[in-house]
């Protein structure tokens, strides 16, 4: 009988090996378009933990699950001034550095710049990072404007150049964090003003504009522009790649190219970090860890056409990708391009009151 009942114990106990293993998951709340699905499957028959994953495309959609609390994600992606702001909300923990042997793999050039978000790198490591411009559809923007400054924000904020493009359709990303900073550049003010005077100037900017623009989206723009929908649209460097490449595989007859406009461009920093209350810490470690081998991080690039913060990467990223200027740009180009700060809750106010303005019309 004890020996039976020994080995029911051990059975039961394997059993309860076997479920944990089975059980071992990290939920993972990324960008849409925004890794190669074979990643998440090679990590899975790796390490045996199952990767739950969800995408959003607006920072405010996934700070707003952040705030509420009790999201059940284990590792989320914000981009660098909502990055800032929710590390002083309480919303993650500090990375377990110890956990974390791919740490030297990063760019200290960019952990540098990501400082000014999450001083001494405590709380997330860079995934991606890139520029704001403007991607265009080289036939139909020609057609339209004869002489078209297509390397300047003036393509998009003179009105009488947005007037000739409205009917081939201008998207325009649906974020005051990046718009209302272009906006303040392109009219010589500082793109991290917290003046609400300077603000209430990149608003009336947008204003007049707004008539001409379709929509605002945060990633529509991708397929509208690889599809020959729209002409123009303002938005994230890897995503008009990814649009251009869309379209040469299409071989549907459209073009399109993207610029960092010579008047400067933000550049931004989308990073991985791990909530407060994640339910799988350990879990998250170990994918975070796996992002940072370079060969991982690599075929990320390679997929989705964005700079990684990850330096060892580069020997691995493909010459096309690695040699695109638009992807990564020149020491010449990123002199003249900006970063922006973690707004004062008072400015974000003013900033997000002036945005809904630009958006309803008013």
């Amino acid at each position: 009988m004890i020996k039976r009942i020994l080995s029911g114990v051990a059975v039961l106990g394997l059993m309860a090996g076997s479920a944990l293993a089975q059980d071992r998951v990290v939920n993972v709340y990324n960008w849409s378009d925004y890794i190669d699905d074979s990643i998440l499957t090679d990590f899975t028959k790796e390490t045996g933990i199952k990767v739950v994953y969800d995408v959003f495309d607006s920072n405010e959609v996934l700070e707003t699950k952040l705030l509420a609390g009790g999201t059940g994600y284990d590792v989320v992606v914000p981009t660098g001034t909502f990055l800032g702001r929710q590390i002083q909300a309480g919303v993650f923990q500090k990375l377990d550095k110890s956990k974390l042997t791919n740490l030297p793999n990063m760019w200290k050039d960019i952990e540098a710049r990501l400082q000014k978000y999450d001083p001494g790198n405590e709380y997330a490591i860079n995934y991606m990072w890139g520029t704001t411009g403007i991607g265009y559809n080289v036939e139909k923007v020609k057609a339209a404007i004869a002489d078209a400054p297509l390397n300047s924000w003036d393509l998009v904020f003179k009105p009488e150049n947005a007037a000739k493009l409205a009917d081939c359709g201008i998207f325009m990303l649906d974020t005051p964090e990046e718009m209302v900073p272009a906006a303040l550049n392109y009219l010589g003010l500082d793109p991290d003003s917290n003046s609400a005077e300077d603000i209430e100037k990149a608003g009336a900017l947008l204003k007049t504009i707004r008539p001409y623009v379709r929509k605002f989206h945060s990633s529509e723009y991708i397929n509208a522009l690889a599809n020959g929908d729209i002409c123009l649209a303002v938005g994230w460097s890897g995503d008009i790649l990814q649009a251009r490449d869309r379209a040469a595989e299409a071989n549907n007859g459209v073009t399109v190219e993207y610029t960092i406009p010579k008047e400067g461009a933000l550049m931004w920093f989308d990073n991985m970090a791990i909530p407060a209350d994640a339910p799988h810490v350990a879990e998250a470690h170990e994918f975070l860890n796996y992002i940072m081998r370079p060969e991982v991080a690599a075929k990320a690039s390679n997929y989705i056409f964005y700079a990684n913060g990850n330096k060892a990467s580069q020997e691995f990223i493909d010459k096309e990708v690695l040699d695109d200027p638009a992807i990564y740009p020149d020491e010449e180009t990123v002199k003249k391009l900006y970063t922006v700060s973690t707004k004062p809750a008072k400015v974000s106010r003013v900033q997000n009151r002036v945005w809904t303005e630009v958006k309803s019309g008013n």
